[in-house]
């Protein structure tokens, strides 16, 4: 398939109510369901028990209301493993009963129990709240110094559209949100500036040697950078997609929802960056071009750089 004669430009309106739709479906979700945060954002204690045969649900709520803990936990089975979590903090008898009775039924379990008291739980929240603003803000600082503020804003708006698919998704699907999330968050970030940043570079260099004097003189510049750079964005995404998908399909539970986030991240990152980036970039940049082709004016044609 060839993209060199397909206007981008042209096609800008689409794609910013296709971004605002999913945005109000993402907040109507966000507000009316919010999100499964995992053991890390809530205080509790999360057991993992690895087995070396199945057991059914009913005999793991068997021997967890035999150790009095049955009404507070969520039981997920799995085939050589089980996941239980519960929303208050394992006394040391419950921890024994617990093992006990676990150990009837499979006298090789091993357990993996991680506990997060209130406190710890609200200042993990506020850390992953800091670290995603702090990044935000360093990434705004350093394209204003290499571009201009325009390209600051439109690459800030890419972003946050980028995070907040990802977040809405997972809300709309149920899944946990622990700190592994937060990490892919923030990869998503990187990737997704990288990637506007090589579009934002073409566009800039097209710049200094183009004749701009009316606006649509920076249509045709936009779509002639983005056609330049599309093959770079599209096999750079596809090929960390690629890598990630296979993490998905085989690597670990631990690592299934970081991979999961990373490939919708990487797909809506290619997206925002040609799509809403360059042309709200654009939007911004043609408040300095005068749409008259005599302005008695010429120098209010010119585009600062």
């Amino acid at each position: 398939m060839s993209f060199k004669k397909y206007d981008f430009v042209s096609k800008s309106r689409f794609f910013y109510i296709l971004s605002i739709a999913i945005t109000i479906l993402g907040l109507v979700f966000l507000l009316t369901r919010g999100l499964n945060y995992g053991v890390d954002f809530q205080s509790g204690s999360n057991v993992d028990i690895s087995l070396s045969k199945p057991l059914t649900t009913e005999q793991i709520e068997s021997v967890l209301a035999e150790a009095g803990i049955g009404e507070d936990a969520s039981v997920t089975p799995g085939n050589d493993r089980v996941n239980i979590r519960f929303s208050q903090v394992l006394t040391e008898d419950q921890d024994l009963k617990l093992r006990s009775g676990i150990e009837k039924l499979d006298d090789t379990a091993t357990f993996e129990i991680n506990t997060v008291d209130p406190e710890m739980a609200k200042e993990l929240g506020r850390n992953a709240i800091y670290a995603v603003l702090l990044s935000c803000i360093g990434i705004i600082i350093y394209v204003s110094i290499r571009f201009e503020w325009r390209f600051a804003i439109a690459a800030i708006v890419a972003l946050l559209h980028d995070a907040f698919v990802v977040i809405s998704i997972f809300s709309i699907l149920g899944l946990e949100v622990d700190l592994t999330f937060i990490i892919a968050v923030l990869t998503i970030i990187g990737y997704s500036i990288n990637d506007t940043i090589v579009i934002f570079d073409r566009i800039r260099e097209n710049l200094r040697f183009a004749k701009i004097k009316r606006s649509s003189d920076l249509n045709d510049l936009v779509n002639k950078s983005l056609h330049q750079t599309l093959g770079r964005s599209i096999y750079t995404a596809l090929s960390v997609f690629i890598a990630a998908f296979f993490m998905l399909l085989l690597g670990g539970e631990s690592i299934q929802m970081f991979s999961l986030a990373i490939c919708i991240g990487l797909a809506f990152g290619a997206y925002s960056s040609i799509f809403i980036a360059s042309p709200l970039w654009l939007v911004l940049k043609k408040r300095n071009v005068s749409n008259k082709p005599n302005a008695p004016k010429p120098n209010k044609d010119k585009i600062e750089i």
